[in-house]
């Protein structure tokens, strides 16, 4: 997971940030595109809901430790 922004371009939702999960088991990828920081934790939450409604088992999640995640 990334979470990165204000980007200097806004996205064609009117947003500056963005929130970047890759799945390394399926190389599948989202990206989010969002308002602010704050609301990158209910797509996190929801992906992990994702993967529980479909008995997935997580067993690492990776982040950088940036400020304000």
């Amino acid at each position: 997971m990334d979470l990165f922004g204000p980007s200097r371009t806004m996205s064609l939702g009117r947003n500056y940030y963005g929130l970047v999960i890759v799945d390394h088991y399926s190389i599948y990828s989202w990206s989010l595109f969002i308002v602010t920081k704050d609301d990158a934790l209910q797509p996190s939450k929801d992906l992990l809901e994702f993967y529980k409604m479909r008995k997935i088992v997580i067993i690492a999640i990776k982040i950088d430790h940036g400020v304000g995640f």
